[in-house]
């Protein structure tokens, strides 16, 4: 083996806490290795010394300053964690497509000097955490106006990333619900309304999206759209689709793959 590997054994040569086999192993390492030897050996001469140097006393006011250091130290970490939260949301901010409008632009660069103002410079404690949570509040409207302003690109990827990001908000409001139930609805692509979907599905917890879902199943003329949001009242366990769903049934021409997949879903749920 290479010295490296002994070396890392002296410490524990030293401290007499090396196994049997590592101490034998190390043993017949050091018989052939001079280099290893002479640095054994020095290391030996410093860690004797070292046991013959006595510890100095504390002095009277050690337990004085090193409580305000501690409390300093608390201080400074404070700061530096509210710091790490502003940074993370103004990166999350920041991660955004290149194609947004400038007006958009600027207001990110005005929020940013103004959140930086706000948490550095105002209050502390409470004060603090008041404006960060303020502060997090604007960030998700913000998120949701871009949002909005997105899902009118003309671009299906756009669109498609518009949607996606309901996954970075911390709350949806009822314009952004109503946004989304719309594209659901009337997009001209399917992937888009599929992406719309699977979005939608994440906020079932909202009344209004259960009932959206729920209208849409007769709303949708895609196979892969009556066939996805078919799975979805599944997943849901959303027993008031049945009945939309035994009126989609009796469209005709409806595909002979959905009709399974439909009359599945039925028996599933009832």
């Amino acid at each position: 083996m290479k010295c490296e590997h002994y070396e890392e054994l002296f410490i524990g040569k030293l401290q007499s806490t090396l196994t049997l086999e590592k101490n034998a192993g190390l043993g017949q390492h050091l018989k052939t290795c001079p280099a290893c030897r002479e640095e054994l050996a020095a290391l030996t001469i410093i860690w004797q010394d070292m046991a013959t140097i006595e510890a100095p006393e504390p002095s009277a006011d050690a337990e004085v300053n090193f409580n305000a250091m501690l409390q300093n130290f608390k201080q400074q970490e404070a700061k530096q964690s509210a710091g790490a939260v502003l940074r993370k949301r103004l990166q999350q901010l920041w991660q955004r497509p290149l194609g947004w409008p400038l007006s958009y632009q600027l207001v990110l660069v005005v929020m940013s000097f103004f959140c930086g103002y706000m948490v550095f410079w105002q209050g502390k404690g409470a004060q603090q955490d008041k404006q960060l949570a303020e502060l997090s509040g604007q960030v998700n409207e913000l998120k949701q106006m871009t949002m909005l302003a997105m899902l009118e690109n003309p671009s299906a990827s756009e669109r498609m990333k518009a949607v996606s990001y309901t996954n970075e908000l911390d709350n949806a409001d009822q314009q952004v619900i109503a946004a989304l139930l719309s594209t659901l609805n009337n997009d001209a692509d399917v992937n888009v309304r599929l992406t719309t979907l699977e979005a939608l599905a994440k906020l079932a917890d909202h009344p209004e999206v259960r009932e959206g879902l729920i209208r849409s199943v007769t709303q949708q003329e895609s196979p892969l759209m009556q066939s996805a949001i078919a799975d979805i009242m599944l997943k849901l366990q959303e027993k008031r689709a049945v009945k939309p769903l035994r009126k989609l049934l009796k469209e005709p021409g409806l595909n002979q793959g959905v009709r399974d997949k439909v009359t599945e879903t039925i028996n599933s749920l009832i």
